[in-house]
C-alpha cells in the first residue's frame, strides 16, 4: 500500500512538472522571436490557407517561434476562422498575440512602399499617388522646397538643375520602405531616403568615394547616366569606364537618357526636336557630365561609377534585344548602329 501510495505520488509529481515545463514552453513559444528585431518582412498568405499552413509559413519565415504554439493559440481564441490570405508587414519583434490580431484583421498596419532603381523624383511621386499614400505632387513639390539642410552632401548649388527633382535627385536610395498611411508626411518619407543614402553610400562607400578623387555629386550624376544605360553586371563597369574615358578626353557623352529627362519623357519615343533642345542636359549639343543625376541610381550603379572597367572601348549601344555592343572606332559603332538598330 505503502509503495502504491509512493507511485501515485511520483505521478502527481510528474503531470505537475510536465503541466508546468508545458506552460513555460508555451508562453515562451507565443513570446517575440527577437524583440529587438523591427526589421519588416512582406508575408503573402496564400487564400485558403489553414491555420496550420499559415503557422509554417510564419515559423519558416522567422516570424514565430513555433507553428504548434501559434496553432494552439488561435484555437483557444477562437480565431481559426478569422484569419485572412493576402500581404502582411510583420516583424520578429511582434509576438503570436500581435501576429494573430494582424492576419485577423485582414490588413496590414503598414504600407509598403518599394521605390524602384533608376526611379526619377517625378516617378516616385507618381507611385505614391498611385497607391494612395499622398496626393499627386506633394512629394515633387517638398523635393522642391522643404528644408533638407541638416543633410549636408546634398549640392549646394541648384540653380541649372531640372526642376522636377531640385537638389534631391539622385539621392533618394531605391529600397523598400514601410509606412503608416494615415500618418505620412512628404518630408519625413523623404528624410529617410536621404538618411538611406547617406548610411549605404556616403557612410558605407567613404574610403572609395575618397580614393576615386570626385566630388560626390559627380559621382551620383554619372552613377544615374549608368543605371539609366546599362543594368546588367560587369556591363554597368564597362559602361562607366567609357562615359568616364569620354569626359577625361573632352568628348561629348552623347547619353539621350538625359534629354529623355529633361523633357521628361522616361519611355515615349524622343524626336528631332526633343534632341534640338538647348539644355545642358542634352548631352549630344552640351560636352560634360548633366547638372545633376537623371535618376536616383541604384547601389551597384554608384559601385560601378567609382569602379569603372579600364577598355579599348569609346562606344557602345544596345540592340532592340537589349544585348550591349562596344565599338573602339566611331566607324565601327556606325557599323554597329546599321547592323542592331532599326
Amino acid at each position: 500500500m505503502v509503495a502504491y501510495m509512493k507511485l501515485l505520488r511520483n505521478i502527481a509529481i510528474t503531470i505537475v512538472a510536465v503541466l508546468i515545463l508545458s506552460f513555460v514552453w508555451y508562453k515562451h513559444a507565443l513570446s517575440p522571436v527577437d524583440a529587438s528585431d523591427d526589421v519588416r518582412s512582406i508575408i503573402e498568405i496564400p487564400k485558403g490557407s489553414s491555420v496550420a499552413a499559415i503557422a509554417d509559413i510564419l515559423e519558416e519565415q522567422g516570424i514565430i517561434r513555433s507553428s504548434s504554439a501559434f496553432s494552439l493559440y488561435a484555437r483557444r481564441h477562437g480565431q481559426t476562422a478569422s484569419m485572412k490570405a493576402g500581404s502582411f508587414v510583420l516583424r520578429p519583434s511582434m509576438g503570436v498575440p500581435a501576429v494573430v490580431e494582424t492576419l485577423t484583421k485582414g490588413t496590414a498596419t503598414e504600407a509598403s512602399v518599394t521605390i524602384p532603381e533608376g526611379y526619377a523624383v517625378s516617378d516616385i511621386d507618381a507611385l505614391l499617388a498611385e497607391k494612395g499614400i499622398t496626393k499627386a505632387g506633394e512629394i515633387a513639390a517638398c523635393a522642391r522646397t522643404c528644408d533638407f539642410a541638416s543633410f549636408t552632401f546634398l549640392p549646394a548649388d541648384v540653380k541649372n538643375l531640372a526642376s522636377r527633382g531640385g537638389k534631391l535627385e539622385g539621392y533618394l536610395f531605391p529600397d523598400t520602405y514601410f509606412v503608416l498611411e494615415n500618418e505620412f508626411v512628404p518630408k519625413f518619407f523623404l528624410e529617410r531616403l536621404l538618411g538611406t543614402f547617406r548610411t549605404r553610400v556616403v557612410e558605407g562607400l567613404a574610403e572609395d568615394i575618397r580614393a576615386s578623387g570626385r566630388p560626390l555629386h559627380e559621382i551620383v550624376a554619372m552613377a544615374s547616366l549608368v543605371e539609366e544605360e546599362s543594368r546588367k553586371g560587369e556591363e554597368r563597369n564597362v559602361v562607366a569606364g567609357i562615359l568616364w574615358k569620354r569626359l577625361e578626353a573632352g568628348m561629348g557623352l552623347g547619353v539621350d537618357a538625359a534629354v529623355r529627362y529633361a523633357v521628361n519623357k522616361p519611355r515615349a519615343a524622343i524626336t528631332k526636336t526633343d534632341l534640338d533642345l538647348d539644355s545642358p542636359y542634352n548631352l549630344r549639343k552640351y560636352r560634360g557630365l548633366p547638372p545633376g543625376p537623371i535618376a536616383n541610381p541604384s547601389l551597384e550603379s554608384i559601385k560601378a561609377a567609382l569602379h569603372p572597367k579600364a577598355t579599348e572601348y569609346w562606344y557602345y549601344l544596345h540592340d532592340d534585344n537589349g544585348q550591349i555592343h562596344y565599338a573602339v572606332t566611331n566607324d565601327e559603332h556606325n557599323r554597329n548602329r546599321a547592323l542592331y538598330l532599326q
